[in-house]
């Protein structure tokens, strides 16, 4: 808006200096620049030379001077010289008038101009704001979606770190397979060099070696608990969520489980980023109501304790049936040996690296902990081992590696304070706490596949990490 504002002034100014010169020059050429004024009642004679004369005669009622005038003879070539000037005069002040207009049209035009850019200017701070507004919203949500990835990944950071502790073993391993690959490109240059039944034992004896070793690296003794981490605030104080930890790499399903008695409905959700937006894929309607919060799901199937008895059932996802169900004998059940929180806890089924358990109190065992390792397909019991650990003192307890680890969650304090491995046959006090941060865990199961504790806390359901201490042995060892 500048540029029309110093035009206009430009403008002002040139007329002004016109105005100026002509009522400088214009009287001199029509013979008015010797007028002198005179008195009432007096001549005065304006131009000699031109032959003007003016009498004065007398003034009217209101003051104004009543005059004669008598004009000269014409000199017409004067007339005509002077005539001839002003006409020039005349000619150069309409093109001025028009080069004002000309220029007025200019800036009426920068003007419009400058108020279009103005505008444009306007319309594009808005786009950038808009730009930078949705650059946040995409941004928050990618870093949400990264978050939700992590949140799925953090589960696995335990089982790297225990990677490392065996670094030194599979570097060993590492320089064996580069000597055999070695071997192998010399074999393939000159074929009969090297006895190939040979070397392909080694190859097969390293393949052993490997597997062993990550079977080894799979168990350890519970070391230390950290969290929890919060993953869904839902249902009601009592239930369960789980995943299955023998489910294929990019299958990732959670099955929930409101409330610990009268229900039958079972939610899926096809992720944990499903369970936590409340995406249900699929609902299942079970043929019996189940007891209790203690259910696991392992290899496909549901296996829980049926309602008001010692029964476990195993229920199908994708047959959406019954497979099997069997009583497990001499088991409390419906409040006769629960955990310190009550609940129908009777009976705790858990899987981990070994396989399928069933954790219970008989009036055989004194009420105290029994533990079953369970055929997955039949229900069978394939051996049980008899504690003296009272099942009514335990708050909740999980398997790792074929060892019980007993908890009393249902203290704000919260510790693992005793352990039994069904491998010795022998138990231990320990002291390894963990945050109750919700005051009422009723259910804690170890998930293999994900290293982690899943926790239904007073209504929160809530993830643990575990870290495992591992002893390698090789065959130097032995």
């Amino acid at each position: 808006m500048i540029p029309p504002l110093l035009k206009l002034g430009a403008v002002l100014s040139a007329m002004a200096m016109i105005s100026n010169w002509m009522s400088q020059t214009l009287p001199s050429l029509v013979g008015l620049n010797t007028t002198r004024l005179s008195t009432p009642d007096t001549l005065t004679q304006i131009s000699p030379k031109e032959g003007w004369q003016v009498y004065s005669s007398a003034q009217d009622p209101d003051g104004r001077c009543i005059c004669t005038v008598v004009a000269p003879e014409q000199n017409l070539c004067s007339r005509d010289a002077k005539s001839r000037q002003l006409r020039q005069l005349l000619e150069k002040v309409q093109n001025m008038s028009q080069s004002i207009e000309v220029l007025n049209l200019r800036t009426q035009r920068d003007f419009q101009y400058v108020l279009k850019m103005e505008t444009q200017m306007k319309g594009l701070k808005a786009k950038f704001r808009q730009i930078e507004d949705d650059r946040k919203t995409l941004m928050t949500k990618h870093f949400q979606e990264l978050k939700e990835k992590m949140d799925e990944l953090l589960p696995l950071i335990p089982v790297l770190e225990q990677y490392k502790t065996d670094a030194k073993l599979i570097t060993q391993f590492k320089e064996e397979i580069r000597n055999l690959s070695a071997v192998l490109t010399a074999i393939q240059e000159e074929i009969g060099a090297y006895d190939y039944e040979e070397l392909h034992q080694r190859v097969l004896s390293l393949e052993t070696r490997l597997r062993d070793c990550m079977k080894k690296l799979t168990c350890g003794k519970l070391m230390k608990i950290t969290g929890p981490m919060t993953v869904k605030t839902s249902g009601t104080r009592f239930g369960a969520w789980m995943t299955d930890p023998l489910a294929p790499e990019k299958n990732n399903r959670v099955w929930y489980m409101d409330s610990y008695t009268n229900n039958k409905i079972v939610r899926e959700y096809k992720s944990i980023a499903d369970f936590v937006s409340g995406a249900e894929s699929r609902t299942y309607n079970l043929p019996f109501k189940w007891a209790g919060t203690n259910h696991v799901v392992y290899n496909g199937s549901l296996y829980f304790n049926k309602y008001q008895s010692n029964i476990i059932i195993k229920y199908s996802f994708d047959m959406g049936r019954v497979l099997a169900q069997r009583s497990l004998e001499y088991a409390g059940f419906h409040n006769v040996y629960p955990y310190t929180w009550g609940g129908f806890s009777d009976i705790d089924l858990m899987a981990d690296e070994i396989g399928l358990w069933a954790v219970y109190a008989t009036n055989q065992n004194a009420g105290n902990i029994v533990i079953s390792q369970l055929n997955q397909d039949t229900l069978e019991v394939m051996k049980s081992w008899n504690t003296g650990y009272p099942k009514r003192s335990a708050g909740e307890s999980f398997m790792i590696c074929g060892t019980l680890y007993v908890t009393n969650s249902h203290l704000t304090g919260a510790k693992v304070y005793y352990s039994y491995s069904t491998k010795t046959s022998t138990y231990e006090y320990i002291d390894i706490p963990f945050h109750n941060q919700y005051f009422h865990i009723s259910m804690l199961d170890y998930n293999a596949r994900d290293r982690a504790l899943y926790a239904w806390n007073n209504g929160h359901q809530v993830l643990f990490n575990v870290t495992l201490f591992h002893i390698i042995k090789t065959e130097d060892d032995t």
